[in-house]
């Protein structure tokens, strides 16, 4: 597993939720994506990454379909649990 070059952006609070979760479920990147993608979101390496990493915001529907992926609730992935 690669370590993160650079500081975590600001421009979202979930992308923290999305890396801790999928690391606790030991998915890798490119599974995670297979599934998003499957599931009609188009997202490529690049755009997780971003995602994770804070720089990208998250819209409603990537959210809704990251909570079932991950197997978490919308509110567990935006901090109000």
């Amino acid at each position: 597993m690669r370590t993160r070059q650079q500081p975590l952006g600001n421009r979202n609070i979930v992308g923290a939720k999305v890396q801790e979760r999928r690391r606790e479920l030991r998915l890798k990147q490119r599974d995670l994506l297979a599934y998003l993608n499957k599931n009609g979101v188009e997202l490529n390496a690049s755009g997780l990454s971003k995602l994770e990493g804070q720089f990208r915001s998250v819209t409603d529907f990537e959210l809704r379909c990251l909570a079932r992926a991950l197997d978490v609730s919308a509110a567990w992935l935006l901090d109000l649990e």
